[in-house]
Order: C-alpha cells, then structure tokens, then sequence
C-alpha cells in the first residue's frame, strides 16, 4: 500500500527499550540513595485519566548521560537512561531524536533500523552492568538473569504538510505503518492489516497510540507527557517477570522428578523427604509473593484512556496465558510437595506401627522370661 500523503514531514524519535531481571527485590529508597548523584526522580503519569492507576512504590527514573551508538554506517547521538522497579526489574533505555522534519518513508526507515541495530542491545547491556554495580546493596539476590525483553516505541511529536501547516493524527490514517511497526515491505492484504494492527487508540484530538507486539507507535505533541510509554513500560517489566519464573519453573520441575526418583531408589527412611519438602514448600512461596508483587505494582481502577492502553499491551503480550503457565507449573509442584509429604507420613505411621509391635513382642518375651 503506497502512502497516499508523499508530502506529510514527521518530526519524533524512536526509543529502544531492553529490561533486565537483576534479582529478587530492590530497595528503591536505598537505590535513590546510591544514584543521588544522577538526580533520580520517581515519576507518576501527569494526566487526569492516570487516577485509575495505583502505583504503590514508584519505579526510579535516572538519566545515565549521552552516547553515541551506530547505526547503518552513521552515529546517533542517543540518551540513556533507566527505569528501576521495586521486583527486580531495571529497564534501560536508549533514545534517539530525529535530526530535523523528515519524511515518512525516512522516519520509518530510520526507526526500522534502529529497532534491528545490535549496537543498541550492546549498549544497553554495558549500561545495566554499569547501573547495577552502583545500586548493588539495593538488590536483593543480585543476579543478572538471561531472559530480557525488547521493545521499541516511536514517538510523533510533530505532524506538518509540505508547507508546515500542521497536521492531526488523522493524517497517520493515509500512511502505511506496516514496515514500520510489523517490517513487512510486501504490501499486506487489507484483512492482515485489520488483523495485525487492531489496536489503536486515542484520547485527545492530537494524540494516537498504534500497539502491536513488540513496538508502538505514538503521536503526542506535548513533550513532557510520556504517560502512554509509561504504562507500556510497566506492562513489559511485569511481562518479562512472567517469562523470568515461568523460564524457571522450566528448570526447577525436571530436577525436582529426578531428585524424587533419586531418594525413592536409596532410602526408605521416613523423613528422607524432609529437604525436599522444604524446598518445594519455599519454591512455590518464593515465586508465587513474586509474581503478585509484580503484578500488584500496578492497578487499574477505573477502564480510562491510559488504563485500556494498560490493559490492551498485557493482552497483547499474553499476560495472562504466561501466568496461567506459572500457574499450572506452581499446581504440579503444590501437588509432588502433597505427594512426598504424605508418603513420608505413611513412612512415618509404618515405622510407628512395627515400633509399637516390637514393644509388644519384647513386653511378652519378657514376661515369659520372668
């Protein structure tokens, strides 16, 4: 599909999201402490809409400073910076602005190459290393997971004709964001693109968010309102807590079976079950106050603009199918800890039984014996 508005100039820029799991918990106070240098603030969404969400402990923001990341051959000038969440979650950020007014065609060219540029996930990978060494006595169970998240918001601020007359959002509808947003450069059929890109969403008359999967596109003029990307940004650091102990779980139920399978051929002990019953009672109280924590970092209370953007991202990224997958793996763990404990019982009960018998037997060897 051609564009049908050749003449339409875009001024934004394009952010390069990539969020770690670097432990168990992090004391923000403390953190706010160690990076006072950095002036960190704890921002809220600003709009009035944002009164449905609670957010009990808000994440830490930090500017990091200036670098200068390449990117097909030339260097971008780029501002990290980071987002600290209280369960263990640091999201860096690289943002890069557009130089000048710049066609469609070149704005998404330019976006589509710094969505695939691996010199943004290099830097953003030294800049976490760099962000955790500071605030390490923060971090509970400091630990720098393999599971990381990636996404990419692309951001309008300023919408003109030829002329530099400007434009509203509803210019965007004579566009094709399909390389931008899905990287297709085939055309799509129209009920692909219906299908792909259904979730669009707009409040004011100059503002409008297109989410897919892993990127987004947002038309706001104001600069200082960057509350879509705000909740977007929660949505993928509760996503990747999701995938983090689901990854985990993975991990934990073979060696669970195999250590079971273990101690049924070794022992007939009746407490041989003991640590492994404790572990697994941990386990599943660990990740379970986790997971919640993480998902009661925000709430929504009332179905607003911010909070159906909010809810939409989650349903986009299968939210809750990640956890009904927790779920079921925490109901396998749940049922082998009720499995052990009540063979270790039964154990137990046999082992009272024979005692009692062979009371029995020495009470009546003795009385014959007397």
């Amino acid at each position: 599909m051609a564009d049908l508005n050749p003449n339409l100039l875009v001024r934004g820029a394009a952010t390069v999201y990539r969020l770690f799991d670097v432990g168990y918990e992090i004391d923000l106070v403390m953190a706010l402490d160690l990076l006072s240098s950095s002036a960190p603030d704890r921002v809220r969404p600003v709009r009035g809409e944002a009164q449905a969400l609670e957010i009990p402990n808000p994440p830490i923001t930090v500017l990091l400073g200036p670098e200068a990341i390449d990117v097909g051959g030339h260097r971008l000038d780029t501002e990290i910076s980071a987002r600290i969440y209280e369960f263990g979650v640091c999201s860096m950020r690289a943002r890069v602005h557009t130089p000048d007014d710049m066609t469609w065609e070149a704005f998404a060219a330019l976006g589509a190459a710094i969505a695939s540029a691996p010199a943004f996930t290099v830097a953003l990978e030294h800049a976490v290393r760099r962000l955790v060494d500071r605030i390490n006595p923060s971090i509970s169970g400091q630990q720098i997971a393999p599971v990381a998240e990636e996404y990419v918001v692309y951001r309008i601020r300023r919408l003109t004709d030829a002329a530099g007359t400007p434009l509203g959002p509803d210019a965007i509808a004579s566009l094709d964001v399909v390389p931008l947003l899905l990287g297709e450069t085939r055309p799509l059929s129209e009920q692909a693109r219906k299908e792909l890109l259904p979730h669009r969403f707009s409040y004011y008359a100059d503002d409008l968010a297109i989410l897919t999967w892993d990127n987004a596109l947002v038309v706001e003029p104001g600069p200082d309102d960057t509350d879509i990307e705000y909740v977007l940004e929660f949505a993928n650091a509760q996503l990747l807590e999701l995938r983090y102990y689901d990854a985990e779980l993975d991990l934990e139920l073979p060696l669970v079976f195999d250590r079971v399978a273990e101690m049924r051929g070794r022992s007939i002990y009746p407490r041989r079950y003991a640590p492994l019953l404790a572990e697994l009672q941990q386990k599943v109280a660990d990740v379970t106050e986790l997971v919640e924590r993480a998902e009661n970092s925000l709430k929504v209370t009332d179905d607003v603009y911010l909070a159906r953007i909010y809810a939409s991202a989650l349903d986009i990224f299968r939210a809750r199918a990640w956890r009904s997958g927790i779920d079921r793996k925490l109901a396998i763990l749940r049922d082998t800890y009720e499995m052990l404990n009540a063979q270790s019982q039964a154990a137990r009960g046999e082992a009272l039984e024979v005692a009692v018998v062979v009371l029995i037997l020495v009470e009546i060897v003795l009385g014959l014996w007397r």
